[in-house]
């Protein structure tokens, strides 16, 4: 139970309590969480949260998103959803992630327009918002998508903070961009290509290590790990190019420059 709330949780959920219903664009991460949450406190079963189901989320993650929102009472939804069938999408062009949360955001306002949900909202916030290249948020402005917490003008520190207030498991989560964001731009995205990526994730994860990409070059799968990781993944040497190679690649290296979120597009700029 929370006690007395700080002035930010107050704001947010003065910020939601202005609507009839809400419906959260929900992924699992950090700043998604904490608005499922504030929003089934401040509105219960007039706030849903909803997942975009597809090849490029998961199956991990879409299993963990949805017990999170169940432990905290929240109503939750998965909805299914179709990008890689659109062929500017599979193309994997640089903006990629505007034909993704186009099909996203068009599918829950879809959902949102039939059952009655007075606006629909997503997690970008504050740090967000100074980023130059989001084609995604251009995607949600375009279909009338709210951000409270950019608007509130809420740090990703901030986030974490509040998140962890609420007692959200996810408050010190590392992000998780969906699997797409592995493979090089220009690179055809498929399902087959995505659940090979998903695997090889998921065997890593499941030796322990909890940051991590695994980057798709053709037969070769290219591990970034934090350095402090590095000297383990030396001594796993044998089990991690077992496991990888079980998912279908011919080549695993270990990158010695270490772990760094949009890696793979930066070098190849």
């Amino acid at each position: 139970m929370l006690g007395v709330m700080t002035p930010q949780l107050e704001q947010l959920e003065a910020w939601l309590r202005q609507w009839p219903s809400v419906l959260v664009a929900y992924s699992g991460g950090v700043d998604s969480a904490l608005l499922m949450a504030a929003a089934n406190r401040v509105l219960g079963d007039k706030a849903l949260s909803c997942i975009g189901a597809s090849p490029s989320y998961p199956q991990r993650e879409l299993a963990a998103a949805l017990k999170i929102a169940t432990d905290a009472g929240a109503k939750v939804r998965a909805v299914e959803t179709q990008e890689h069938l659109n062929p500017n999408y599979a193309a994997n062009p640089a903006n990629r992630c505007y034909f993704c949360k186009s099909e996203l955001f068009t599918r829950l306002k879809a959902v949102a327009e039939a059952e009655g949900f007075a606006i629909v909202i997503d997690g970008n916030n504050a740090s967000d918002a100074v980023a130059n290249d989001r084609p995604g948020w251009l995607a949600g402005r375009e279909r009338g998508i709210r951000s409270p917490l950019a608007e509130l003008g809420f740090t990703k520190d901030q986030v974490r903070a509040l998140a962890q207030e609420l007692g959200l498991p996810v408050w010190n989560k590392p992000a998780m961009p969906c699997t797409s964001s592995r493979v090089p731009h220009g690179t055809p995205i498929v399902p087959k290509l995505l659940k090979q990526i998903e695997d090889a994730e998921t065997a890593l994860l499941g030796m322990g290590f909890q940051q991590l990409r695994v980057r798709h070059h053709g037969d070769i799968a290219r591990i970034e790990l934090p350095a402090e990781d590095l000297p383990r993944a030396v001594e796993l040497r044998e089990q991690i190019t077992a496991a990888v190679k079980g998912c279908g690649y011919k080549f695993v290296t270990v990158d010695l420059a270490g772990f760094k979120s949009g890696a793979l597009h930066a070098a190849t700029k």
